[in-house]
């Protein structure tokens, strides 16, 4: 069971880290893109997005840690 949860804590993480990338790509983006306003909207837009999927993604991960600690704990006793 332990192992499954690391599985998951790995998967989680790595959706952190590519909710991360793709939103500080946007972010620069947002630098070269032309002054036209509803480009900006996309980019502004997508780093949102971005940002709440790194934020969920995190969620989960601090979830999983907490059950593997629970785990921990319960078969340690």
């Amino acid at each position: 069971m332990s192992a499954l949860i690391i599985i998951l804590i790995i998967i989680a993480v790595g959706g952190v880290l590519a909710a991360l990338a793709r939103g500080l790509y946007y972010f620069a983006s947002t630098n070269n893109a032309t002054q036209s306003g509803e480009e900006l909207d996309q980019l502004h837009l997508k780093q949102n997005q971005m940002m709440f999927a790194r934020v969920k993604w995190q969620a989960i991960a601090i979830i999983l840690v907490v059950v593997l600690g629970s785990i921990a704990a319960a078969s340690s006793s």
